[in-house]
């Protein structure tokens, strides 16, 4: 499930070969192998609380690590160790609704997304987080022209950096 999520919200950034992606609380490394797939000439980043899940995204994507096209970092969405306006595209898969504050994690995502650039979070049915109230929270996060959309069992909210 979490895959086919991923998958589509990647499919929904519309990633270019070139691009630079971060994704935020990525678990097993699932979306950040996808990522890595779909941006053939790009870079892939990553931020996970978890020494655990950093390990298995490690694993996962050793090869892409080792080519220097993946970087995995332990660390929170509050506070993320990067530039500023340093991505094009940011997203969190089934992370945001466990984070401590969804507006200060999403005001640290817009940080590090270059001007134009989009941010999506996609979740489950499962996941626990209602699909009402999130454009309203990207827009109290400083991104423009948010919306949701929703397919089969999973629904993802898509914004602008302005």
């Amino acid at each position: 499930m979490n895959r086919t999520c991923a998958a589509w919200v990647i499919d929904l950034l519309d990633v270019q070969p070139s691009d630079k992606m971060v994704e935020i609380g990525f678990g097993p490394g699932v979306g950040i192998q996808l990522l890595t797939s779909s941006a053939s000439a790009g870079n892939v980043a990553g931020v996970d609380p978890s020494k655990e899940m950093v390990a298995q995204a490690t694993t996962r994507n050793k090869q892409a690590i080792a080519s220097g096209r993946v970087d995995l970092r332990r660390g929170s969405v509050t506070s993320l160790p990067f530039a500023d306006n340093t991505f094009d595209k940011a997203l969190a898969i089934n992370s945001m609704q466990v984070w401590p504050d969804a507006v200060a994690g999403l005001r640290e995502m817009r940080r590090v997304i270059k001007p134009g650039g989009k941010v999506a979070l996609g979740f489950t049915a499962y996941s626990g987080q209602p699909n009402t109230g999130l454009t309203d929270t990207l827009t109290a996060a400083g991104f423009a022209k948010a919306h949701v959309l929703e397919r089969d069992k999973s629904f993802c909210a898509l914004a602008i950096k302005p």
